[in-house]
């Protein structure tokens, strides 16, 4: 079981946690929603919760809760651009499905 964040992730998140002043990882999960069933939430976290599955890739922790972890093992956060637009994108082997409008996925 693991999740792993790119290099460009990664200078991407220390950057924004480095301006906020505080934090010490990404929470990342899902939650139910959309066309297709399923969408990730991803926020900056400042604790680590006891039940929280932590990972650590390119000096970047990353936070699970334990029922969003069958969804996202393996999944890799990357931070991408492409044209005018930038965000995280999540390479998430798991995914069967992803609606059209990209809001969502299924496994």
């Amino acid at each position: 079981m693991a999740v792993t964040v790119s290099e460009a992730a990664a200078r991407h998140v220390n950057r924004y946690l480095a301006k906020r002043g505080k934090g010490v990882g990404v929470r990342l999960g899902v939650k139910t929603t959309g066309c297709s069933g399923l969408a990730y939430k991803l926020e900056y976290a400042d604790e680590i919760a006891p039940e929280d599955v932590v990972f650590e890739d390119n000096g970047v922790k990353v936070l699970i809760d334990p029922k969003s972890m069958a969804y996202i093992d393996g999944t890799q956060l990357d931070y991408v651009r492409e044209g005018l637009n930038e965000g995280f994108r999540f390479n998430n082997p798991n995914e069967r499905d992803r609606c059209g409008c990209g809001e969502s996925f299924r496994v």
